[in-house]
């Protein structure tokens, strides 16, 4: 079982003890695939990242499939975000790493073109159960033609709103639109508040709203091969459209440094946020009691009737290339991934579910139905996702961000700024 000893430390490490795990007794095996005998005792590592709670929710699931695979045994361990990753890099180094990891979108091609991931292809439709998973699902996980892993949950990018701050200003939700739209919406706010707070943020510092807007247009941030679809002029366009609400009508970004670690709204000084839809849970945690309820609206709109919007993996789940029990190890993570316990075991813990079935046995809070509705009503929007993000992508995002915040102290001008981008990005895809 899972120690229940609370660490101190932010990267909490935890090991179970070998549960000894059902053997399969299901899925046969796939064509391609390794043979594997239901009744030879297998041992599996399972790591994930989280914390105390998570882990627990991971001891709950690994007993269900005890219930129905007696023969695995699975030793999980677990690490907060960036001690995962570090302890990752050194086992892919030495060739030893776990035979199922819980795994971040950033990190998928990076892996898979190092050789470092099985190729789940053999065991998709047997295996592991694709119909409870929509296409676009299963889609999120391919690279280069192969699948190499599977999503566990999903977010969209969307707009939260703050209704106690529209209700003290006097304004009503945003009612959807162009980005103009929005930016006279984030005015009215602001100048209604009479300075207690903000319309919002500056929208042009993440590369989320800039992704969205080529997407309208028919084209990715980078295409599998790692092209940019977009240059020089495109992202001058971009940044310079926030001259205007970088005036007075967004949050300062000196505020916004006041306020940190929270956000300016987590902190209630902004009535809107444009980000991914799974981050109510923590805003509502960090306002706290004064604050019960999150508007969830559709972000601005580029292009009528274009698929900009997409659905992003919470997070997937992978197997190491040099598993010695590839069956045994799909088999975890099907049941991880599709099986209705696991889906009233983890609830909206990693994302809501991606998978039909366990979305259909989670129970879901008020915050999780307003996501699953959400994500319904987007559905005119949805396309496919974008190629999985290229080597180096989080640098380039963190760049991006940085440039946002130069751009709304004033210490740097949009020329310079795509200078710097493009500098930036000249390393990354050529390193």
């Amino acid at each position: 079982m899972f120690s229940k000893k609370r660490l101190a430390a932010a990267a909490a490490v935890a090991t179970s003890a070998a549960l000894v795990l059902a053997g399969c007794a299901g899925g046969g095996t796939p064509e391609g695939g390794a043979t594997y005998d239901p009744d030879e005792k297998v041992t599996l590592d399972l790591a994930f990242w989280g914390n105390d709670v998570r882990a627990d929710l991971y001891n709950q699931a690994i007993e269900a499939f005890n219930e129905e695979y007696p023969n695995i045994t699975v030793n999980a361990t677990f690490l907060g975000f960036p001690e995962f990753w570090e302890k990752r890099q050194t086992e892919a180094a030495g060739g030893g790493l776990p035979d199922v990891m819980q795994f971040d979108y950033s990190y998928l091609r990076q892996y898979s073109e190092n050789g470092l991931l099985l190729d789940l292809e053999p065991y998709l439709g047997s295996v592991i159960e694709t119909d409870p998973l929509p296409e676009n699902i299963l889609g999120i996980g391919v690279v280069d033609d192969t699948t190499y892993g599977i999503a566990t949950s999903t977010n969209a990018w969307g707009m939260f709103t703050n209704p106690a701050l529209l209700e003290t200003a006097g304004v009503e939700q945003f009612a959807g639109g162009d980005w103009d739209d929005y930016d006279e919406w984030i005015g009215e706010v602001t100048d209604a508040s009479g300075g207690a707070f903000w319309g919002g943020s500056d929208w042009t510092g993440r590369i989320q709203n800039f992704e969205i807007q080529l997407r309208s247009e028919g084209k990715n941030l980078f295409d599998e091969d790692g092209t940019p679809g977009f240059d020089e002029d495109r992202l001058k366009e971009f940044w310079e459209s926030g001259d205007d609400i970088r005036d007075g009508a967004v949050v300062p970004q000196q505020t916004v440094e006041e306020l940190n670690p929270l956000s300016a709204f987590d902190a209630a000084k902004n009535a809107s946020e444009l980000t991914w839809d799974n981050f109510g849970a923590g805003y509502l945690a960090n306002l706290g009691e004064n604050y019960t309820e999150l508007g969830l609206v559709a972000p601005p709109v580029t292009k009528d009737g274009a698929k900009d919007l997409y659905l992003k993996p919470s997070m997937l789940h992978t197997i190491s290339a040099k598993t010695k029990h590839p069956e045994a190890a799909a088999t975890l993570v099907n049941f991880l991934v599709n099986s209705p316990e696991s889906g009233e075991i983890f609830g909206t813990n990693r994302g809501l579910p991606a998978s039909e079935t366990a979305l259909e046995a989670a129970d879901l809070d008020p915050m999780s139905q307003l996501v699953k509705d959400y994500e319904e009503s987007i559905s005119d929007r949805l396309g496919d996702a974008p190629p999985v993000p290229i080597v180096g992508y989080g640098t380039l995002e963190e760049k991006f961000r940085v440039l946002g915040t130069e751009l709304n102290f004033g210490t740097t001008t949009v020329d310079e700024a795509v200078e710097q981008f493009f500098s930036e990005m000249d390393v990354v895809l050529n390193q």
